[in-house]
């Protein structure tokens, strides 16, 4: 696996994880589960933050597996053959 592979699966994990966190977050909001969310000393803005910094990861490694790196670029150009 490359390294773009990892970043892609970096921000599909993340994702997913960001989605859970805010679901988990509405529950808690709707009183759902709440002793449960208590317990584990989890509040709203807790679940909210682990969900945005989730979120954030997930586009700065999208963002970074699209955007091709400055050893990349340089090996596609073809530099021209003296004669």
């Amino acid at each position: 696996m490359g390294h773009l592979g990892r970043l892609q699966l970096v921000g599909r994990v993340t994702y997913y994880l960001g989605w859970i966190c805010l679901i988990c977050g509405a529950l808690v909001h709707l009183g759902i589960g709440r002793a449960a969310f208590t317990a584990m000393s989890l509040t709203k803005r807790n679940l909210f933050e682990v969900a945005v910094v989730c979120f954030v990861i997930c586009i700065a490694s999208e963002l970074r597996a699209t955007t091709p790196a400055e050893s990349e670029a340089r090996s596609t150009v073809k530099k021209p053959l003296a004669a």
